[in-house]
């Protein structure tokens, strides 16, 4: 088996068969999954925040109107994910953030 000797061999379980191969770096410093949490309402795009719907304690339906985050130039209407109790907001009107910043929390 030809390479660099000095990359160490690594054991990988997949459908319980055991293979043993090298791991790039790239491998090695990925993101591991993690599953959504709908209780948490992330920017999906930069902007600024317009208006708030909601403050702390505020019970909301799935659907309900959170805020409103401006966006190159165009409004878009932040709705909660799920039903819930608003538990933190993160943002205040007139705020910059950037993406995927956490914007308000739910419960």
């Amino acid at each position: 088996m030809e390479g660099n000797s000095n990359q160490a061999f690594k054991t990988i379980i997949i459908d319980n068969i055991k293979y043993k191969t090298t791991l790039t770096k790239k491998f090695m410093a990925r993101k591991m999954y993690e599953p959504v949490d709908y209780n948490k309402v992330y920017s999906f795009i930069p902007g600024t925040i317009r208006k708030i719907f909601v403050k702390e304690g505020d019970s909301v339906k799935q659907g309900t109107s959170l805020l409103e985050l401006e966006a190159m130039k165009m409004v878009n209407n932040i709705t909660a994910p799920v039903d819930g109790v608003v538990s933190k907001i993160n943002v205040k009107t007139g705020d910059l953030v950037t993406k995927s910043f956490l914007l308000i929390e739910l419960n």
